[in-house]
């Protein structure tokens, strides 16, 4: 991968019709603007796709759907994390099976391991239901209350789980980031997941990231990074700096956060429709305010073109 690359993947969001049910063809429109923004793949079913609130059938069957629509212009990484470990090798199984190109899993967030070594235990199961596939461990400990350092599982796996291919993460801990990008001389893919802080990331040599904003903001943290690596990097902190803002603008009107920014999504690209519960959507007070915000800061640019 060239030095100056960044692979930009999309969280997308899980489109529901009014009533909360799957609207599984609004995908293939959604697929379709993100190959336009620049994407190159998605993380299907994961924290912003709500897939802790999706059952084992609604997972496969949006999968599914994005591998129809968007194989071979999009890769297609599915999440598979849940708290039974059967149904995680179920998802993997069905990911290999219809063709994706990587699956995904986060740590037990109820239930936990003890240590590392109980969770290379847990992805070694979750990864050989789908050997063929290459694996990347979840890393999201403000969701699953489940900090590690994330080398150290590294270290423990690379002797068990052959298709381990590396790791999204999504975390503060940028030391250990680093860590884990020159992890084995660097032959892990390192995603990482802070989209407020890609900067930073691009900085200690990440080269690919997952993320929510990327679903409508792609064009923007893509210009962050030819700032970065043609050697403006005052232009790349004022990018990130915008990106920060509309983080807490979209973020901050009421509702949950991912709830706004799937609102969000919705009118500008794609009709997500609303979340589920416990989730809160926002009212259309607040929504309109955010609108107003957009609408009169240098985000405009960049969100309502």
């Amino acid at each position: 991968m060239s030095t100056t690359t960044l692979d930009l993947i999309a969280a997308p969001f899980t489109p529901f019709h009014p009533d909360r049910s799957l609207n599984l063809e609004a995908i293939d429109s959604y697929a379709q603007w993100l190959i336009r923004q620049g994407v190159k793949g998605v993380f299907v079913c994961g924290t912003t796709g709500e897939g802790a609130l999706l059952t084992v059938q609604e997972r496969k069957s949006i999968a599914q759907r994005w591998v129809q629509v968007a194989s071979g212009q999009l890769r297609i990484i599915v999440h598979v994390g849940h708290l039974c470990l059967a149904d995680c090798r179920e998802l993997a199984a069905h990911a290999q099976a219809i063709g994706a190109n990587g699956t995904s899993c986060l740590a037990p967030f109820f239930f936990k391991p003890i240590d590392h070594f109980g969770l290379v235990d847990w992805c070694q199961q979750v990864a050989e239901a789908a050997p063929e596939l290459p694996f990347y461990y979840y890393h999201i400990p403000s969701m699953t209350g489940f900090p590690i350092q994330v080398h150290s599982f590294l270290d423990a796996a690379a002797s068990r789980i052959p298709n381990l291919a590396g790791v999204k993460f999504t975390h503060d801990d940028m030391s250990d980031l680093k860590l884990c990008v020159n992890h084995a001389s660097g032959k892990n893919e390192i995603f990482f997941g802070r989209d407020e802080k890609l900067l930073s990331a691009i900085q200690l040599g990440v080269r690919a990231a997952v993320g929510s904003t990327y679903n409508y903001a792609a064009p923007l943290y893509l210009e962050l990074n030819r700032a970065f690596h043609s050697g403006d990097l005052a232009r790349a902190q004022q990018l990130q700096a915008l990106a920060v803002q509309m983080i807490d603008l979209l973020g901050g009107y009421g509702g949950s956060s991912l709830a706004c920014f799937k609102r969000f999504m919705s009118h500008v690209a794609v009709d997500c429709g609303p979340t589920r519960l416990p989730l809160v959507d926002p009212d259309d007070a607040a929504f309109a305010e955010v609108l107003r915000r957009v609408d009169s800061s240098p985000l405009k640019k960049w969100l309502l073109a």
